[in-house]
């Protein structure tokens, strides 16, 4: 079992679920004690969606629940800025699009409860950093998420760990000395994984 595998089974585990789960969004909340509560019936709004209406009886190849696809309708719109980025920066174009679908399910126009922006999900302090100057711009955010993972795995040396740090923070994987044993990095983690080899393996990002 690779690493990231021992980390979907870990998951999955922790919370009592076989491999695949049903069909269903799936939502986690952290109580202030650090426990950790997984279901599809959140009972109030500190609940945060997990993952997005899985696919029954299938997995990625990773064991973790394969996520709908087919109900991104961007998913393959961006596939020639991705794939320019990807090239520039000197990483996978299958990497790049499963961080994408992982932050935003593809919306450009998505922002987080801490005030992440656009397909990338850049916090606007780094978004500076990055000369992103529209978040909401598609072909600018994947500019500037392609160059800061880019940062991460030349920092790292590890996809997984790059992962990590666009996540939590390459402060936070440095700390850790991996990935940090929080509640939702080694599920991030697990999910661009596995949607990474899936990308590779069954559909490569092309024009």
């Amino acid at each position: 079992m690779g690493y990231t595998d021992a980390v979907a089974h870990v998951l999955l585990a922790m919370f009592g679920l076989s491999t695949p789960v049903g069909a269903a969004d799936l939502y986690v909340y952290v109580a202030p004690n650090g426990t950790a509560v997984l279901t599809d019936s959140p009972r109030h709004d500190d609940f945060e969606l997990w993952w997005r209406d899985a696919v029954p009886g299938e997995s990625l190849p990773n064991g973790v629940p394969m996520p709908r696809l087919d109900r991104i309708a961007n998913l393959d719109a961006w596939d020639g800025a991705l794939l320019d980025a990807a090239s520039a920066e000197g990483l996978p174009a299958e990497l790049l699009k499963a961080v994408a679908v992982t932050e935003s399910h593809m919306n450009p126009r998505a922002v987080s409860r801490a005030g992440a922006r656009g397909l990338m999900q850049l916090m606007p302090a780094t978004q500076a950093g990055l000369g992103v100057v529209d978040p909401f711009d598609p072909v600018e955010s994947i500019r500037g998420g392609a160059r800061y993972l880019a940062e991460q795995v030349g920092r790292f040396r590890s996809f997984e760990l790059a992962a990590a740090a666009y996540n939590a923070g390459p402060t936070a994987v440095a700390r850790a000395g991996g990935i940090p044993a929080n509640a939702e990095t080694p599920t991030y983690v697990a999910r661009v994984m596995g949607l990474y080899q899936h990308f590779r393996d069954k559909r490569p990002v092309r024009r």
